[in-house]
C-alpha cells in the first residue's frame, strides 16, 4: 500500500518561504492498495495536485476512486472545485460522508460551487460521481475496510481508520479532546495502528489562550494519544498556518522525547508498505525534522500516483 500526502496544514492554506519545508496546502491524503483501488480522504488545497497528477498518469483513459471527507469546514472541501478528474465525464467517484445541518452532503458541497463563491457549478463538472451517506461504523469500499468515529469538532467530523494489505491507517483529523466517549472514539480507532495521523494543530500553551473549544487538539495529546493506542508510529497532522518550519521541526524534537516515533506530515511524503519496494522512492523512517524538497525521484513517484 502506498500512502501519500498531498496537503498537512489546517484552517487555511499557508503558502511562503516559511512553510516550504512541510508545506502550505490544506489536509489532503491519498492511499492506493496492491490491488490498485484509489482512496482519498480529504479535499483540502492539496487535491489539486493530486487530479493533475492522476490526469497526467491516465492521459485519456478513466479515472475511478473514492474519496472520504472527515467535515465540511473549508479546508477539508475547497480544492473541490479545481480537483481535475471530476471534469471528465469518464471518470467515476463514490464520494462518503455524513448528513450535516439536516441536509444531504451533497449540498454541503455544491453550496461553495453556487454563485457569488465560485463561477462553475457543481453540474457542469461532468465526472460520474456517487454520493453516499455514512455514519459510525464498518464498511468496505473495494479492498479497504474502513471505521468510522464521530470526533470532537463544531459541526461534527468523522474519523477513520483504515485497513487494506495487512495495514491500518488511522486519520483523526480535527479533533478537540474531551476526556469522555469521543477521545475513547479515537482510542478505539488508533489502538494498534501502523500509523496515526492526528490532529496537533496547537501546542499547549496556545490551546489554553483562546483556543478551547475550536475543535483541535494539541501535540502534547496527540502523543498522549499515541502512547495510549499502542500506535506503532505518529504523524503530527493539521498544522497551524502561522507554524513555520523552523518552529514545526522543534516540537517534532520535543515530541520525540515523549514518543520516539513521531514525525510531521509533510506535502510529497509518501509511506509504503511493505517498506522497500521497489517503487518506493519516500519513506518517513529517518526522515529529518525539517523534511527536505522532493527530489526528481519523489516527483516522478508523484506523477505514478
Amino acid at each position: 500500500m502506498q500512502i501519500r500526502f498531498w496537503g498537512v496544514r489546517g484552517s487555511t492554506p499557508a503558502p511562503g518561504p516559511s512553510t516550504v519545508s512541510y508545506g502550505g496546502n490544506t489536509a489532503c491524503v491519498s492511499l492506493r492498495n496492491q490491488a490498485g483501488e484509489l482512496l482519498i480522504v480529504d479535499a483540502g488545497t492539496g487535491i489539486r495536485a493530486l487530479g493533475q497528477a492522476l490526469a497526467d498518469a491516465a492521459g485519456g483513459e478513466p479515472i475511478a476512486g473514492a474519496l472520504l471527507l472527515s467535515h465540511f469546514h473549508w479546508d477539508h472541501i475547497q480544492g473541490i472545485p479545481f480537483f481535475l478528474p471530476f471534469y471528465r465525464a469518464s471518470s467515476r467517484f463514490v464520494v462518503y460522508s455524513f448528513t450535516a445541518h439536516g441536509s444531504h452532503f451533497r449540498d454541503h458541497l455544491e453550496g461553495q460551487m453556487q454563485a457569488p463563491y465560485f463561477p462553475v457549478p457543481m453540474s457542469k463538472m461532468g465526472a460520474q460521481c456517487e454520493f453516499r451517506e455514512i455514519g459510525e461504523g464498518i464498511f468496505s469500499i473495494g479492498h479497504y475496510r474502513v471505521t468510522t468515529r464521530r470526533l470532537h469538532h463544531p459541526g461534527g467530523a468523522l474519523g477513520f481508520r483504515i485497513e487494506c494489505d495487512g495495514y491500518s491507517v488511522t486519520y483523526a483529523s480535527d479533533h478537540e479532546p474531551d476526556g469522555g466517549r469521543f477521545d475513547a472514539n479515537v482510542l478505539e480507532l488508533a489502538a494498534g495502528t501502523e500509523l496515526l495521523l492526528s490532529d496537533a494543530q496547537y501546542t499547549r500553551e496556545e490551546y489554553l489562550v483562546g483556543r478551547v473549544g475550536w475543535g483541535h487538539g494539541t501535540w502534547e495529546s496527540a502523543v498522549d494519544l499515541a502512547a495510549r493506542a499502542g500506535a506503532k508510529q505518529l504523524l503530527l497532522f493539521h498544522h497551524d498556518p502561522d507554524r513555520s518550519d523552523e518552529r514545526l521541526a522543534a516540537i517534532v524534537r520535543e515530541a520525540r522525547k515523549h514518543f520516539p516515533a513521531t514525525r510531521a506530515a509533510a506535502e510529497g511524503m509518501e509511506i509504503h508498505w511493505p517498506e522497500g519496494t521497489e517503487e518506493s522512492a519516500v519513506q518517513i523512517h529517518g526522515q529529518q525534522a525539517s523534511p527536505p524538497a522532493p527530489t526528481q525521484a519523489e516527483s516522478a513517484a508523484a506523477r505514478r500516483c
